[in-house]
């Protein structure tokens, strides 16, 4: 029964991540639809591409968090089978209405939910202080992060948009504060990086490409990349006709739509991966099976303080080919919101969102917080509204989307209560 229990719920995790999938869409290529650089079609396909390439990027941070929502002692499988079921429950109706709301917070609010229910709220990981100084965990910090992630969106894009209009214009200021963000950006992402006796398992021989290829240095190339590109546009942006950074900008729509498409397969897929590991935990302790002789298939081990840490790679790989198929499906409905209803987007604005929406993925799933990229996206898109005028932002659609995202964790959560309460009755 219980290993029944156990791959129903990796199934319907799989599902939940394919859900996510087209539920999210609208997030990495609502602007690039908008602004007509790419044809829905293809910023789906573009999408998912890059969704997928997540897979060579990314660790398991944000899966170790997610994992860690509730003590996977004091659990049962059937609290993580309500709160999947809550999760697509809700996932399904805001995508239904259009709703760009939070797959993300839907899953830890469903999780924690049921965990309530069953154990009461100290079973839930409310609050844990970062190890040596380093950044807290816990619900609260992900609660913390429904504000805080779009609003650092949405600084970053303002930043990034008044950037873009200084540089448009022929002074040799915004030239100036170029070039010593690219000798900042290179210092910066050089000292994050890990050289090769800093490798704990190298995937080559060769020095120089085991560097090259270290997951963790990727994540920080890109960053690099990134910021490179844009300073260089921003070089040459004042010698250009309108037609020409018009052409410009859509081009590098194709860099930073990819940008955000990979932070979002990293950060998404990964929860998913932290459901499915907190599950075999959970199975392992309910079940009496020893560790040892669990199939090769679930030889899972959640993160320990030592830094030990297992998972299958068949696990990691189904999340990403998931949260792919579903960005194929598409989400119309929300690309339609995303992309029209709260301001108006050219290349202009798309490039900036999306840099901005990107580089905060990249920094909060470095940090191991699972945000929602439904919110990063939108404050960035507000962000560049905001350079234009205050009244260029539709803040009735705004503040809709925010009652949205406040109330997706508190309704998933109760929903999942109910969930458990009335399998309960069957398992």
């Amino acid at each position: 029964m219980e290993f029944t229990l156990l791959i129903v719920i990796i199934v319907l995790a799989l599902i939940f991540d394919y859900i996510n999938g087209f539920h999210d869409a609208a997030n990495a290529i609502a602007t690039v639809v908008a602004t007509k650089v790419l044809t829905p079609f293809q910023a789906v396909l573009w999408a998912a591409f890059f969704n997928f390439l997540a897979y060579w990027v990314f660790g398991f941070g944000v899966a170790d968090t997610v994992a860690k929502t509730a003590n996977t002692m004091d659990i049962n499988l059937v609290v993580i089978l309500a709160g999947i079921i809550a999760a697509i429950c809700w996932n399904l109706l805001t995508w239904w209405l259009g709703i760009p709301s939070s797959s993300s917070h839907t899953l830890i609010g469903g999780f924690a939910g049921a965990a309530i229910a069953h154990a009461g709220f100290e079973v839930v990981s409310w609050y844990k202080g970062g190890k040596d100084g380093g950044m807290p965990s816990g619900v609260l910090i992900i609660v913390a992060f429904i504000i805080l992630a779009p609003l650092l969106g949405a600084l970053i894009s303002y930043l990034i948009s008044i950037w873009l209009l200084s540089s448009s214009k022929k002074s040799i200021y915004p030239k100036l504060f170029t070039l010593s963000l690219i000798a900042l950006t290179i210092k910066f992402v050089e000292s994050q990086m890990l050289h090769y006796d800093q490798i704990e398992k190298p995937r080559f021989d060769s020095p120089f490409w085991s560097v090259v290829f270290e997951a963790h240095n990727i994540k920080w190339f890109l960053v690099a990349f990134i910021v490179l590109s844009v300073s260089i546009f921003c070089l040459i942006f004042s010698s250009l006709n309108l037609s020409q950074a018009t052409e410009w900008l859509k081009k590098m729509q194709l860099l930073s739509s990819a940008a955000f498409s990979l932070g979002h397969g990293g950060n998404d897929s990964q929860k998913v991966m932290g459901i499915i590991a907190a599950a075999v935990a959970v199975y392992i302790h309910t079940s009496g099976v020893a560790q040892e002789s669990l199939p090769s298939w679930l030889d899972v081990v959640l993160p320990k303080e030592d830094g030990t840490f297992k998972m299958p790679a068949w696990i990691p790989l189904a999340c990403y080919s998931a949260i792919a198929a579903g960005t194929l499906s598409g989400g119309w409905k929300i690309v339609k919101t995303m992309g029209s209803k709260i301001t108006k987007v050219t290349s202009f604005e798309g490039v900036a969102a999306e840099t901005a929406g990107a580089l905060t993925l990249y920094f909060t799933e470095h940090l191991k917080i699972p945000v929602s990229t439904t919110h990063t996206i939108t404050g960035s898109i507000i962000g560049v509204g905001l350079t234009k005028r205050v009244s260029a932002v539709r803040w009735g659609v705004t503040v809709s989307l925010v009652w949205a995202w406040v109330l997706t964790i508190p309704i998933s959560a109760i929903l999942a209560a109910l969930v458990y309460y009335f399998l309960s009755l069957f398992l």
